[in-house]
């Protein structure tokens, strides 16, 4: 049997034969008692990469960001937030379950946000107002398809809040993909902000984990969060060992999966009745969107199922593919053939 070209998400990758000798030679300890020295090497890392002073090992990037709401929020404030951003969407509002803490969600384009949204949203110093506290990004933007964040943005909007007194966290669970499609280091996308979160289970293909990083001080805060909210892990290094590997060698060839994703692009493109949404593709996420003439986005993606490309649907008329390491331009190429036989399929 052919095994199915999987396009739901970048997270559905195996471990690389190399990344698997990493983590089987892992060298562990009790990371809650004293130190996991393979930890300690991935944490150095990428406190490097981003130019911080330190950064800490989670299990995921929903307690990366629920953290940094903890350290940077007291219960009663408030953060504003894109409206289609991972953590007002995907995290079941923990900000309000752990620590009391209230969104002000703005609609971007696409996920991008300017300053001029933003501004007149912080509240008076009026004991009957919520406290406007943290303003988070997130780049690239999984609902506005891998969508990059215009750098001038990001400065801009950052700025703006430190001006007013305000925190400021990055959701850059695929913050790589931004550099690399970009050229701009990730030390820079990264200086504008007080904390910052990177996922290595996405395009970088680590089976699980993702890190915070920030001040020192306020590490030291976050893995005090972290125990509390059940993140305190042991002989953790034999995962570290898969996200140290792909910081050491998946980083760059994100730019493939970038090329990948322009191929299903240009599919949709040529396709009657499918509808890039946004029209430009930014890095690894095409998302389109299927006329109702074709039927809806489950039919299209059940029907793309039965000729081994595997896709998501996001929305009654939406689907969404992602390209990854475990998909090579041969199987995309098919993928793309497969979307305009469906959708010639579909409109008899």
């Amino acid at each position: 049997m052919t095994t199915p070209i999987d396009l739901r998400s970048d997270t559905v990758t195996q471990p690389t034969a190399g990344m698997r000798q990493a983590i089987a030679n892992a060298e562990v300890g009790d990371d809650v008692i004293d130190k996991d020295p393979t930890i300690e090497r991935l944490q150095d890392l990428c406190a490097e990469m981003l130019g911080m002073e330190a950064a800490i090992f989670m299990p995921s990037g929903t307690m990366t960001n629920q953290i940094a709401i903890r350290v940077h929020c007291q219960p009663g404030d408030e953060f504003i937030c894109e409206a289609g951003c991972h953590i007002y969407n995907y995290e079941q509002a923990a900000f309000a379950q752990l620590s009391g803490v209230s969104p002000k969600t703005v609609d971007g384009d696409f996920g991008v946000l300017h300053v001029d949204q933003l501004r007149g949203l912080i509240r008076p110093d009026n004991e009957h107002l919520v406290r406007t506290r943290l303003v988070c990004l997130e780049n690239t933007h999984n609902r506005g398809a891998g969508r990059i964040q215009p750098y001038e943005n990001v400065a801009e909007i950052c700025q703006w809040a430190k001006e007013n007194g305000l925190r400021r966290h990055l959701d850059g669970a695929r913050l790589f993909n931004a550099a690399v499609a970009t050229g701009i280091d990730l030390a820079d996308w990264a200086q504008y902000f007080d904390t910052v979160s990177v996922c290595f289970s996405k395009g970088l293909g680590a089976p699980v984990g993702s890190a915070l990083a920030g001040p020192r001080e306020l590490i030291k805060r976050a893995r005090r969060a972290r125990k509390l909210f059940g993140g305190g892990m042991r002989q953790a290094g034999i995962i570290a060992a898969g996200a140290l590997y792909a910081l050491e060698n998946n980083v760059d060839r994100l730019a493939e999966d970038h090329a990948n994703a322009q191929v299903l692009a240009d599919a949709v493109r040529q396709s009657e009745g499918l509808n890039l949404q946004p029209e430009n593709v930014d890095t690894n996420i095409v998302i389109f969107q299927v006329d109702s003439n074709l039927g809806t986005a489950s039919q299209f993606v059940e029907a793309m199922g039965t000729k081994g490309v595997l896709a998501m649907a996001t929305a009654p008329q939406l689907i969404r593919l992602v390209t990854h390491l475990d998909v090579s331009a041969e199987q995309v190429a098919r993928a793309g053939e497969v979307i305009k036989q469906v959708a010639d399929l579909l409109a008899e």
